[in-house]
């Protein structure tokens, strides 16, 4: 599962490693926090199950609310 965080299609698609980090960190802590998981635990550590969240598209940045510029616009 973390082989699958070192492609860059996740990377690039979130705006690089550090926001890709932050995000599974604070899914982590919401996680360890009691929130509800978005995918099926199946034995999976809370840090495997926000692993698990980003790559399958359930969560990821609200680029507005963190009045950022998204990646794909950064270029323009």
């Amino acid at each position: 599962m973390i082989e699958a965080l070192k492609g860059d299609e996740i990377v690039d698609k979130l705006g690089g490693r550090f926001k890709l980090t932050a995000l599974i960190q604070s899914r982590w802590r919401e996680l360890m926090e009691g929130a509800r998981p978005l995918v099926e635990r199946e034995g999976r550590s809370d840090l495997e199950v926000a692993i698990a969240e980003v790559l399958e598209e359930k969560i990821t940045i609200d680029f507005n609310a963190a009045n950022v510029t998204p990646p794909d616009q950064a270029l323009e």
